[in-house]
């Protein structure tokens, strides 16, 4: 339960627009990304990999500070592939913030003891069993590699959290009930889902996606209808896992993964969004880029102005003054929500 004054901070900025705390930090520390997944396009800048220095960090902790971050959360791009990720870290540790490793699992075994050793919680990328993970992500030995680096970090620390996220799209929807098995083989906490975002430039897009290429991981209508018999029969098969929570996302919130991949086929409206990101929230990018969240515009940049002034500047503020996640075109379509109320403990 957060404090009592942490609960009026978070009331008054929801209120006002001015970020008078903001729980929740993400922070891409390196840009570039080992695996080539079909429905991400981050890999592509490779050539030109950027990574947030810890000296870059220093000028901004103060704002870390005052802001009340209490979670970090380390996305990417691949966040293991940073030079000194660990002096990042350590950095964080100092202001008593929780941090969230997201990892697509190649590098757990190598750096296993320094993730267990400065981070709470790692967050693997599972796209499907072994054949299928290993053809989304586009690399040898990719699912074995993920399952060696989980068996890793359980043999630093055996109650270390290790969960799952599973982007479901055209090639891995049929393998639903799979996916959770190879969860439980190799040994993640939880397993969550969420569908496949196709219409924004997040995750390095130079432009908005055309048809075409939406069309090679959203869902056909036929497709769609496919997927509504995989999830309902999932639903009652794996029933204990929903029960026991090991499954993240009830059974009417995954059924709403069903009902996104139809809007895009013109069937029915897009899932109704219940979100406040831009307001207790904020993206740090690898070049130093701020944005509001994933999917909206940027605004500013942290190698130019501190992140407090930032997000609390004009452009910021009024970004959320104007915001209508009901009817915002991005926010509409958005696959990746985070709803925080003022009384919900962090993390």
């Amino acid at each position: 339960m957060p404090s009592l004054i942490e609960i009026a901070k978070r009331q008054l900025t929801l209120t006002t627009h001015h970020l008078h705390t903001m729980p929740v930090l993400i922070l891409m520390p390196h840009s570039r990304c080992n695996c080539r997944c079909v429905m991400c396009d981050i890999w592509k800048a490779n050539r030109n990999g950027s990574e947030i220095a810890p000296e870059l960090l220093d000028a901004h902790l103060d704002d870390v500070a005052r802001l009340d971050v209490q979670w970090v959360v380390l996305s990417g791009g691949e966040a293991l592939m940073h030079r000194n990720l660990w002096a990042l870290c350590e950095r964080l540790k100092r202001l008593d913030i929780k941090i969230t490793l997201l990892s697509t699992g190649l590098l757990l075994s190598r750096h296993a003891e320094n993730i267990v050793r400065w981070t709470d919680e790692t967050i693997v990328s599972l796209d499907g069993s072994r054949a299928v993970h290993d053809a989304i992500r586009r690399v040898p030995r990719a699912f074995d590699r993920l399952a060696e680096g989980v068996a890793a970090l359980r043999d630093q620390d055996p109650t270390y959290p290790v969960s799952g996220r599973c982007v479901l799209q055209q090639q891995n929807f049929r393998d639903l009930p799979q996916i959770i098995e190879a969860a439980h083989a190799i040994g993640l906490d939880s397993i969550s889902f969420l569908a496949a975002d196709v219409s924004t430039d997040a995750f390095n897009r130079a432009q908005l996606w055309e048809d075409e290429r939406v069309a090679e991981i959203a869902l056909s209508p036929n497709e769609v209808a496919d997927f509504e018999r995989i999830m309902e029969a999932t639903i009652v098969r794996y029933a204990a896992d929903f029960a026991a929570g090991y499954i993240a996302e009830s059974p009417d919130k995954l059924r709403r993964l069903v009902a996104y991949y139809a809007a895009l086929n013109g069937h029915g409206d897009f899932p109704a969004v219940r979100c406040n990101a831009p307001w207790v929230s904020a993206v740090v990018e690898a070049d130093g880029t701020v944005r509001p969240c994933f999917f909206h515009a940027p605004l500013g940049n942290i190698n130019d102005q501190p992140l407090g002034e930032i997000l609390n500047g004009e452009a910021g503020r009024a970004f959320r003054r104007t915001l209508d996640v009901a009817t915002d075109a991005i926010c509409r379509k958005c696959v990746c929500t985070l709803q925080l109320g003022p009384r919900a403990v962090v993390g």
